[in-house]
């Protein structure tokens, strides 16, 4: 008899072991929490982790991999779509701020921990990032071309810039703070607009 792919609510083995690592994780450090913790938690067995995911690195990956997919999709589809240059940026700016708040878990998991990859899927993930990076960027260099955005600051260093502010979000975003991550979002995709104006 095959195992099941699903619990009784119908939810996959792959997205019940990414959350009971996720939460693992989070509580414990992924240093401190054994592959039995995460199949105990997600109600399986090594077996089922070892055939969806090769090892816990592999899910520490996943965890943030997933969310760096969903962010890609969202800005290609920002930076396609019609409109002038300004409000794509802003658009872009402000989603990956709530698209971040909403994964605020996973994000910090994996900053806090990426030094636990293996220099190759390090590289993966750089590579990953990178190209979401030169997407964004290249939204910035075509205000830039266009005049809309002032060219004194280099485009890398916006970027960073922006960047920098979404990579410290676990640090001090709480949700009953006082702000919702809509305003957050607004905010810093404003300060980002501000920055360019010629």
């Amino acid at each position: 008899m095959a195992a099941r792919t699903t619990d009784g609510n119908g939810t996959p083995v792959p997205q019940r072991l990414l959350a009971a690592a996720t939460r693992l994780f989070a509580e414990r450090g992924y240093d401190r929490t054994s592959v039995q913790e995460i199949v105990e938690a997600a109600g399986v067995t090594k077996g089922a982790l070892y055939h969806y995911f090769g090892s816990k690195e592999d899910l520490l990956h996943e965890i943030y991999a997933r969310v760096l997919r969903l962010q890609q999709e969202r800005l290609d589809a920002f930076a396609e779509a019609d409109g002038p240059v300004e409000q794509r940026l802003r658009d872009a700016a402000a989603d990956v701020v709530v698209t971040t708040i909403d994964n605020l878990d996973d994000a910090s998991i994996f900053f806090r921990s990426m030094h636990h990859l293996s220099p190759e899927k390090n590289k993966q993930v750089r590579a990953e990032r990178r190209r979401y990076h030169e997407r964004f960027r290249a939204l910035i260099e075509e205000g830039q071309k266009q005049g809309v955005f002032s060219a004194a600051t280099p485009a890398d260093l916006v970027v960073d810039y922006h960047f920098g502010s979404i990579h410290h979000l676990s640090t001090w975003y709480r949700p009953a703070g006082s702000m919702t991550q809509t305003e957050v979002a607004a905010h810093l995709a404003d300060l980002l607009l501000r920055a360019l104006r010629p």
